[in-house]
C-alpha cells in the first residue's frame, strides 16, 4: 500500500511513464481514470478494506463505479510526478461518493466526482458491509472543499 492521509485527503503518488502518454508525450485521457482508481483502491486498503476480502464474503461482494463527472484542466506529461488526492464524501446504503483530484505540484490537472456502489456477483446492489462502514467512519468528510468540486 502506498500513500497517507494529508488532512482530510488520502494522497498517493503516480509517476507518468511513456506507456501513459500519446504520441505527443501528453497523458492519454483514459489513463487519468487508472490513476484515480489506484488512488481509491489505495485509500480503501489504507482504511482496512480489501477487495479480496469482500469477494470472499457470503455472498461475494465487489465495488463498482456507477457514475463519474470529470473535468480535465491541464495536461500531465511524461516523467511528471503526480499526486492523486481522494476524499470520501458519502457512505450510505450501497453507495459511496468520492471526490478526487490529480495534482502536479500546486496545479490541479484533473478532478472528478466518483459514484460507486457495492454489488453482488449478479450485479444487484448490496448494503456496504458494516465492517467497511465502520472502517471508513473516520475518513468521511462533512463538507467537500471547493478545490475538489466538479
Amino acid at each position: 500500500m502506498t500513500g497517507a492521509m494529508q488532512g482530510d485527503a488520502f494522497v498517493t503518488s503516480v509517476r507518468v511513464y511513456y506507456e501513459d502518454t500519446d504520441f505527443s508525450g501528453v497523458v492519454y485521457h483514459a489513463n487519468y481514470l487508472k490513476f484515480a482508481e489506484r488512488g481509491r483502491s489505495d485509500f480503501l486498503r489504507f482504511a482496512g478494506i480489501h477487495h479480496s476480502e469482500l469477494f470472499a464474503m457470503t455472498p461475494p461482494l465487489a465495488f463498482v463505479v456507477n457514475a463519474m463527472q470529470i473535468e480535465f484542466l491541464a495536461p500531465a506529461k511524461i516523467d511528471d510526478e503526480l499526486r492523486v488526492e481522494t476524499l470520501l464524501a458519502q457512505v450510505q446504503g450501497a453507495r459511496f461518493a468520492f471526490y478526487q483530484r490529480i495534482m502536479r505540484a500546486d496545479t490541479c490537472l484533473w478532478k472528478a466526482r466518483v459514484g460507486a456502489a457495492c454489488i453482488d456477483l449478479d450485479g444487484r446492489p448490496r448494503r456496504i458491509p458494516k465492517s467497511a462502514i465502520a472502517a471508513l467512519g473516520d475518513y468521511q468528510v462533512v463538507e467537500v472543499p471547493a478545490a475538489f468540486e466538479v
